[in-house]
């Protein structure tokens, strides 16, 4: 059990796994497909979710949930669950609750590859989508529900529009239609915002990023905060409030309670069908950048702001967009919902438009251009040629990606050597 009284750098550190007299220090990495049982009797406890266990990896690994449990300290959550990427942890997070005639409101700035797995891939499976701008008007926002909405998702801070998303508002109006709020926390992490304190019910991340910080082992993690009632909205919920049958009639929510429904049946249903586990290795390694994430996070923060700045002044850049910079137009909303610091993702334009932004980029000598982004290493990539290359131009205006965007991804590097190679790649741009 983890100590209430810790505080969020101890369990970033000490919690998800105590070992006992005699047991490994470390995580253990229990590599292993199957677990052995002396009777099918006991076995069978374990398939008809009668006692708690591990019988096939597919669903389950002691390495993988040990890790969760540190994520679930980490964002204060009744429960967690890793999944093979952050897309898995986006698709099961709704989909645990949704099937096909449902319909989920969604932030319209949230990450390309989200976008597109809501936009085509669910809706192929019958799950309708509104996409609402997150500074939409009240009106609008009550507008967007539909009696079928089991769900609201949004993102902490956008990737790579880096818009700050009014938590509490959005939380209040999943709530006031009987419905959970969905935070993708990838970008400012529990060490910048813990957003179950602001009224989110599931918390998401592709723990590639920032929580692995090394480039190391792709993965993402499921948080339910344990506060949303299921019961009291049983009529929307048939899945976790009434008998699965897969399961000689088990009611998650009846069984497991608020606490512990929602990730049960997501490990009982999904995994077990579906299968994007994380391999324990990458749990592991995924353990070791969790236990630095508070030092790292503060160094990205620093950094960012430091490259902001130097781009905000220089004259070959058109615009800069950094929710820490004063004046931006999410800077009191950061400074609400992230007090410590947002995080290490500068968003910017060139003079010169795309042709320009190329050109800037393929000057930089220490910032590699990569997919990634929200890792240890500078990385800078232009989204409007890779990660939303799927969208049309008005998709990305509405995502808030500009055709000349240049995400500049910032390191736990020197800060100066950062700002000296952005210095003279544009230098070629005059």
């Amino acid at each position: 059990m983890n100590e209430p009284k810790w505080k969020l750098e101890t369990n970033c550190v000490q919690a998800g796994y105590q070992p006992k007299n005699g047991e490994p220090r470390m995580i253990p990495i229990v590599q292993s497909t199957t677990f052995k049982y002396d009777s099918s009797a006991e076995m069978g406890k374990l398939f008809d979710l009668e006692a708690s266990g591990y019988f096939y990896t597919r669903l389950q690994n002691p390495t993988n949930d040990y890790v969760a449990a540190k994520i679930a300290a980490l964002e204060g959550g009744s429960a967690a669950m890793l999944t093979s990427s952050g897309q898995a942890a986006s698709f099961f997070s709704v989909f645990n609750l949704c099937q096909a005639g449902d319909h989920v409101v969604a932030s319209a700035t949230i990450y390309g590859g989200t976008y597109n797995l809501f936009n085509v891939t669910m809706r192929k499976m019958g799950i309708a989508f509104t996409f609402v701008d997150p500074d939409c008007s009240d009106e609008e926002l009550e507008a967007a529900f539909r009696p079928n909405t089991k769900a609201v998702f949004g993102e902490t801070i956008a990737n790579p529009a880096l818009v700050v998303l009014d938590i509490e508002r959005f939380a209040n109006a999943a709530h006031a239609h009987g419905v959970p709020l969905i935070i993708d926390n990838t970008f400012a992490t529990p060490v910048n915002c813990r957003p179950i304190e602001w009224g989110a019910d599931i918390v998401i991340h592709s723990t590639t990023k920032y929580m692995d910080g090394h480039d190391a082992g792709v993965g993402g993690c499921i948080v339910d905060s344990g506060k949303f009632d299921w019961m009291a909205h049983a009529d929307k919920y048939p899945g976790l409030c009434t008998p699965d049958e897969s399961y000689h009639g088990i009611t998650y929510a009846e069984r497991f309670g608020k606490e512990g429904a929602y990730i049960t049946k997501a490990t009982a249903q999904l995994m077990r069908d579906l299968g994007s586990i994380p391999a324990p290795m990458n749990a592991f390694l995924l353990n070791l950048g969790l236990e630095s994430l508070h030092v790292r996070m503060p160094r990205h923060c620093e950094n960012a702001m430091k490259v902001a700045q130097f781009l905000q002044n220089h004259p070959q850049v058109s615009w800069v967009n950094y929710p820490g910079l004063e004046g931006n137009r999410y800077y009191e909303r950061a400074k609400k919902y992230m007090p410590g610091g947002t995080c290490g993702v500068v968003s910017f334009g060139v003079k010169g438009g795309r042709a320009a932004a190329e050109t800037f980029m393929g000057h930089l000598k220490l910032a590699m251009i990569a997919t990634h982004v929200a890792d240890a290493h500078t990385c800078v990539l232009h989204p409007a040629s890779s990660t939303h290359r799927q969208l049309s131009d008005e998709e990305l205006i509405a995502a808030g990606v500009a055709p000349d965007l240049i995400r500049f991804s910032v390191g736990i590097e020197n800060g100066e050597d950062i700002i000296a190679d952005i210095a003279q790649a544009l230098d070629a741009l005059r």
